[in-house]
């Protein structure tokens, strides 16, 4: 419903609206529909799992629309159970990817490389992310009394982290920035940013 509401005022239009349950395998019916109304994009927000077999089909199809999804599509399992030449132009977003070219998103790589021996996923960019905007509120704050660093937290504006610029609105949500991301050749790769409302 979110996705529908925010898509259609601004301007979007919808052609077809399928569902499936998770137990589902054969998803030849609901994509034969979709291929009927001719989208421009299909809208996938579901874990990889599903997602690789409905691009598998769709593929094997002749479907050559676009796929985009969200952060549930972030696993290898992914290219490994839907075929890398399935993957190309599908396109999802998430909060992190290593080959973002920002200079302090590479700082961060090579240093999380140099410590870790391995490149940091999202988790773990999410969890560097976590304790600057804790150790930042404490700084404004002052304090270390809970109250006082919950309300600095909460006042948080225009951070600027490895995942993005960050501000928390009225309900304490974060509006920052995502990473757009597509595959090519089977492998993930840094699109664009986008700043999320």
């Amino acid at each position: 419903m979110f996705f529908r509401e925010n898509y259609t005022a601004g301007g979007g239009v919808i052609v077809a609206d399928e569902k499936f349950i998770s137990a589902d395998q054969d998803f030849s019916v609901v994509l034969a529909k979709i291929q009927e109304s001719k989208p421009d994009i299909i809208y996938l927000p579901a874990y990889y799992e599903p997602v690789a077999e409905i691009v598998k089909q769709a593929r094997l199809l002749k479907m050559t629309t676009p796929f985009i999804g969200s952060n549930g599509w972030d696993s290898p399992r992914l290219v490994e159970l839907a075929g890398k030449e399935n993957v190309n132009n599908c396109f999802f977003t998430n909060h992190f990817i290593p080959d973002d070219p920002d200079p302090a998103v590479q700082s961060f790589v090579n240093a999380y490389r140099a410590r870790y021996n391995q490149t940091p996923d999202t988790l773990a960019a999410l969890g560097y992310d976590s304790l600057k905007i804790i150790a930042d509120a404490i700084k404004r704050a002052n304090s270390d009394d809970p109250i006082t660093i919950k309300d600095a937290i909460a006042s948080t504006r225009d951070f600027r982290g490895i995942t993005g610029k960050l501000s928390f609105n009225e309900y304490h949500n974060p509006s920052k920035e995502i990473v757009s991301i597509e595959f090519k050749d089977g492998k993930q790769s840094f699109n664009s940013k986008i700043t999320a409302k």
